[in-house]
């Protein structure tokens, strides 16, 4: 690495830091002091407006002040986990397979989507208690999956393998960890199968042990035994690109590339 790169890496080290340690993002500490008088006037407004209701009168041990809310916007209708999350349940929909295998995906975006029109089978590294109606969990490991060859009609893994092999979970740590899973991902999907498949790319590198960003190139040779046939992304502006030339997002800084794939019969 150069020094101008070390230089850089230093300087957003201590942020990083205090972020991954403490959950704290120093960037939202000015939003919420901006919040801070508004948050005492309403205070005052609220006690000196009387009221029959002595449930909810003003407590000073209840307070609970969320300052910045105001200054947001309704919701969060663009980014990665939005737009891939709705890309691949439609697909999915539209597909209508008989059965769904999910392994790593986001269970309170992508799987929740799944489960108001099908049952879906869900494989993580971590445990997971659940009685949802229609989620079948499977503990196991991506890299070594307890799954016969061609065998699944219908796959997906979102926003998963860039983390294989970190340690971040609790998995073992191996820098060759994502190419491992690609290749059971590949030996399990059925002929005729479907794979959606995402990941950051961009520019290729490792941010240790948060992820890994793929050059799109490295993630169709990879899965050199399936037929790439579709190509979606996320921009990093957040802006969603259906239907994109994957090899536009080699110099992203990060963006995040959706793949469909399928296994020739």
């Amino acid at each position: 690495m150069s020094l101008k790169g070390n230089l850089r890496l230093m300087a957003a080290f201590p942020y990083r830091l205090i972020l991954g340690t403490t959950g704290i993002n120093v960037l939202n500490v000015g939003k919420s002091l901006r919040g801070l008088p508004a948050y005492l006037e309403d205070v005052i407004a609220y006690c000196s407006k009387h009221s029959s209701d002595q449930a909810f009168s003003l407590q000073f041990h209840n307070l609970h002040p969320c300052l910045s809310d105001r200054y947001s916007n309704a919701g969060v209708a663009s980014g990665d986990y939005f737009h891939q999350d709705l890309w691949a349940a439609r697909k999915i929909f539209a597909a209508n397979p008989k059965e769904h295998w999910d392994i790593g995906s986001r269970l309170d975006g992508f799987i929740a989507h799944l489960l108001t029109f099908r049952s879906v089978n869900v494989i993580d590294i971590r445990t997971l208690e659940s009685h949802i109606d229609g989620l079948t969990f499977h503990q196991g490991d991506v890299t070594a999956l307890d799954i016969p060859d061609n065998s699944l009609e219908s796959l997906s893994c979102l926003h998963a393998m860039e983390h294989i092999g970190l340690g971040r979970y609790g998995d073992p740590v191996d820098p060759m960890g994502y190419m491992k899973g690609i290749l059971e991902l590949q030996r399990v999907l059925a002929q005729g199968g479907t794979l959606y498949f995402s990941v950051p790319i961009g520019r290729e590198r490792v941010e240790f042990n948060a992820q890994r960003v793929f050059d799109p190139a490295t993630i169709i040779q990879a899965f050199s035994e399936l037929e790439l046939v579709d190509f979606s992304a996320v921009a990093e502006s957040g802006e969603f690109v259906l239907s994109a030339n994957w090899q536009n997002f080699s110099y992203e800084r990060r963006a995040c590339g959706l793949f469909v794939f399928k296994k020739s019969e």
